[in-house]
């Protein structure tokens, strides 16, 4: 095993290379104008779809930015500038809006499709380090993402190039997500799979216990059959109700031990005399995330789900929420 005098170096190397890209992000902050905000107009203004293309790492970063723009309310897609020369354009109509990524501005491929484009009718967005390149005169818009040197010692390896388009691809996708109004329920919408999904669209009447299996007394019910009540159940819990069957308070084994230190003949007390008034409770389409912030909040290891009458219709508890992954 390396010593940590070996160590050093690099991570003192590792730490130099993510300095630099920081260091170039802010400088392309430093330069960003009104190009953006214009082309954050031109994909709003949008009739059709945001269609991202880009060879090689430009590519894969046009992919990752297409994904982030469709799971955040933009539609697009990305297509390969060799492909669309082959027939891919064929998924291009007037009215897109197309993003070239091209750290030169000379990519043959990309710059090759360009006529074709512009005959469709598409408005062009530039994003390159060569405000001076074919591909930057064709555009309608273009964003700069120009860096003085690759985070490659030999700067030619794209490193911080695409780690600049990466940035600005989310500096795009989250303006424009902000300015469409996309909250957490459209997110939902776009991430239903896993412990995301859940956490996003989960309902407390998706989780709740139910029927005979939710812990209840009537308020007048002695201490003796409270407990038994509370302890028949998993919960450590018991809800207490009024003659309308409505929550008015609520019966933990904490409660019990501290009664039971005071000492005396408790078993004979009605469950409204030992009982926490005026419980937390939830509704069956509070989300379970929801659910969560108040067990957490509260440090609370369950919650009653009432209905609009107030009456217990279930029980969340907090390890059914942490099984499911929330």
């Amino acid at each position: 095993m390396n010593s940590n005098n070996e160590m050093r170096p690099l991570t003192a190397s590792g730490k130099t290379i993510l300095l630099q890209e920081a260091e170039a992000l802010r400088q392309i902050a430093d330069r960003l104008d009104d190009a953006f905000a214009g082309a954050v107009s031109a994909m709003l203004a949008c009739s059709g779809k945001i269609i991202i293309s880009g060879m090689g790492k430009s590519g894969i970063i046009g992919q990752k930015i297409a994904a982030t723009m469709a799971s955040t309310g933009t539609t697009a897609l990305f297509m390969h500038p060799a492909d669309a020369a082959h027939g891919d354009l064929g998924i291009v109509s007037e009215g897109d809006v197309v993003i070239c990524l091209s750290k030169s501005g000379t990519t043959e491929e990309l710059n090759f499709i360009l006529p074709a484009l512009q005959r469709i009718g598409v408005a062009i967005i530039a994003m390159t380090g060569n405000p001076r390149s074919y591909l930057a005169q064709h555009a309608d818009i273009v964003l700069d993402t120009g860096i003085e040197q690759e985070a490659c010692p030999f700067d030619l390896a794209p490193t911080t190039s695409t780690t600049a388009m990466l940035a600005m691809g989310d500096a795009l996708a989250i303006t424009l997500m902000q300015e469409k109004r996309f909250t957490h329920r459209d997110f939902a919408l776009t991430h239903p799979k896993g412990a995301l999904g859940r956490r996003l669209t989960m309902k407390a009447s998706d989780i709740m216990a139910t029927g005979e299996a939710i812990p209840v007394v009537g308020e007048s019910v002695l201490m003796s059959k409270l407990i038994l009540e509370m302890t028949s159940k998993r919960y450590g819990v018991s809800a207490v109700v009024d003659a309308e069957g409505r929550l008015c308070g609520i019966f933990t084994d904490g409660d019990l031990r501290r009664i039971i230190q005071k000492g005396g003949d408790f078993l004979q007390l009605p469950a409204s005399s030992v009982m926490t008034g005026n419980p937390k409770s939830v509704t069956p389409d509070t989300l379970a995330r929801e659910c969560l912030d108040i067990l957490e909040t509260y440090r609370i290891t369950q919650i009653m789900v009432c209905d609009r009458n107030n009456r217990p219709v279930g029980i969340v508890h907090i390890h059914d929420l942490v099984a499911l992954g929330l």
